[in-house]
């Protein structure tokens, strides 16, 4: 059974697309029962609104504080269906209360190699600071911001004429691969967290006629 899960947005919601786009091929065994955007003009809002997805926006500040504005977040994703949790591209810190209402199903996705570059402007911190490698992170959530558990990275050069949008460009292409694969461990419980580490438990065996992870030369191109 497809884990139902809401995606949390603040922006264009191109980590969201990702989602949308693996799970209407076929490949993600997950729901999207709820689009959440604390910000009314989010794009994110457009494309769940364009694939008829449940969505709702709930301006953060319309609430007095962190705590409440997270109540209203888990009212509304528990009458949703809601059983997990995806931040993608979701600008707001979320409190303990928030974690405890889904325990062990809250993850995001970070434009940078954690620990290193957390916070608002991983990719420009990581140009201005002159990295050779960045790249991105799928991790649990603590409430400590952008810190718990890694779950995959990916890594992508970066260039001396780099700027944050240049590098951010390249490393956002590797969010929409690791994100729905991260969403699919997640989804088919195949995620162990050891303390600090996350072991991902063995895919299943193949049926008759699959060939996962098979090499192909010359490679296969885009669509097959």
């Amino acid at each position: 059974m497809a884990l139902p899960i809401a995606v949390l947005v603040s922006g264009s919601g191109s980590n969201l697309q990702a989602l949308i786009d693996r799970i209407e091929q076929g490949a993600l065994d997950a729901r999207i029962a709820l689009v959440l955007s604390n910000k009314e003009g989010a794009y994110g809002l457009e494309r769940a609104r364009k694939h008829r997805l449940p969505h709702v926006c709930i301006p953060h500040a319309d609430y007095p504080d962190r705590a409440e504005f997270d109540r209203a977040m888990i009212r509304a994703i528990r009458k949703a269906g809601g059983e997990a949790v995806v931040m993608a591209g979701f600008m707001r810190m979320i409190t303990g209360e928030f974690l405890r209402a889904f325990p062990g199903k809250v993850i995001n996705i970070h434009p940078a190699l954690l620990p290193s570059f957390p916070g608002v402007h991983g990719p420009r911190d990581a140009a201005d600071y002159g990295v050779a490698i960045s790249g991105c992170t799928v991790h649990f959530v603590d409430e400590i911001m952008d810190h718990g558990p890694v779950i995959i990275q990916a890594a992508v050069p970066a260039y001396p004429e780099d700027d944050g949008q240049t590098l951010g460009g390249r490393i956002l292409a590797c969010e929409h691969r690791v994100l729905p694969q991260a969403v699919q461990w997640l989804a088919t419980d195949r995620l162990r967290l050891e303390g600090r580490k996350v072991r991902v438990q063995p895919a299943p065996v193949p049926k008759a006629g699959e060939v996962p992870g098979a090499l192909v030369n010359p490679p296969l191109e885009l669509g097959f």
